[in-house]
């Protein structure tokens, strides 16, 4: 029996991608090596920075981020298409080496992104990897497009946020997904009053009115009861565009998943991270480890089934 050839799909997400590092290193610490990798916007970031070589230098630099570093990523430009223009993440692929000629790694590697003026899905499998990356991670609204080769590029997730099929197209005839939105759509966007804490206000309340003329009680209830009543809050801008995103990232993962699945997919649980919650590396990637670890058995099983075995 052949050794099955293992490709990675690694999804779009935002600063939830970066439970992508804790994946890859549960797969690593199993023997688990794919030969394909394939990455959507932060995906391609750090599937980028994995087979560059590079995965723990991500990490590190990942896992130190305070928020003042998360806004010194932030370039603001009003005039390129975005609210940012990428420059600082560009000079970081830079500074964690990230720089390779895609075609020089050590194995097939490809960023999804979308062509602007024709909605189509475009595979950078060769080329300068930071341009490949940086055309992937191009959110509309947020980061200004990127132009390549006389065409602009936005991000991938627009078209293929899961890149199951393009890990399939470079040979892999066994995929392991990872989708970050899978419980995105739906949750509520603001947290319900702490049970405990309006408990103990209404008692509160009602022993100051009990304090008052009987004939003064209703009134002052009504219209304290009134005054206390939880006001409806109008979403942020940031808050519309990210959930807007989640909403179409999650309609169309669900409709590329239903005609391309993957053999085993991995969805980390991190629906409270924000899309520049950079500074809350060290949780998402032990999201993802732990993740990983709880599918591995599943992992495992379909690839002995397949030939391969696992060198721990």
């Amino acid at each position: 029996m052949a050794k099955p050839v293992i490709g990675l799909a690694l999804g779009s997400g935002a600063a939830r991608g970066l439970a992508h590092i804790g994946i890859i290193e549960a797969l690593e610490a199993e023997g688990i090596r794919p030969d394909i990798v394939a990455g959507c916007s932060i995906g391609a970031f750090v599937g980028a920075a994995y087979v560059s070589g590079r995965l723990e230098a991500m990490r590190e630099w990942a896992e130190s981020l305070v928020w003042h570093d998360v806004a010194g990523l932030l370039d603001v430009s009003l005039t390129g298409g975005g609210l940012i223009g990428g420059k600082p993440v560009e000079k970081l692929l830079r500074t964690l080496e990230i720089t390779a000629p895609i075609e020089d790694l050590d194995r097939p590697f490809a960023t999804v992104a979308t062509d602007y003026a024709s909605g189509r899905e475009e595979w950078f499998t060769s080329g300068p990897i930071g341009k490949a990356v940086r055309a992937s991670i191009s959110l509309p609204g947020i980061f200004s497009p990127v132009k390549i080769a006389g065409d602009w590029y936005v991000d991938g997730g627009l078209v293929n946020p899961v890149p199951v099929s393009t890990c399939r197209a470079l040979g892999a005839n066994f995929v392991i997904a990872v989708n970050l939105n899978g419980d995105l759509v739906g949750r509520r966007a603001v947290p319900e009053p702490d049970s405990d804490d309006t408990a103990n206000r209404n008692e509160m309340v009602e022993q100051a009115i009990s304090a008052l003329p009987v004939s003064w009680r209703d009134g002052t209830r009504q219209a304290v009861t009134e005054f206390l009543k939880p006001k409806p809050k109008t979403p942020s801008y940031f808050e519309v565009l990210a959930n807007s995103i989640n909403i179409m990232q999650d309609r169309i993962t669900r409709s590329r998943l239903a005609g391309e699945p993957p053999h085993v997919m991995i969805t980390p649980r991190l629906s409270d991270m924000s899309i520049f919650a950079f500074d809350q590396a060290a949780e998402a990637i032990e999201e993802g480890r732990s993740c990983a670890r709880y599918a591995m058995p599943e992992i495992q099983r379909a690839l002995a089934n397949r030939g391969h075995k696992s060198v721990t």
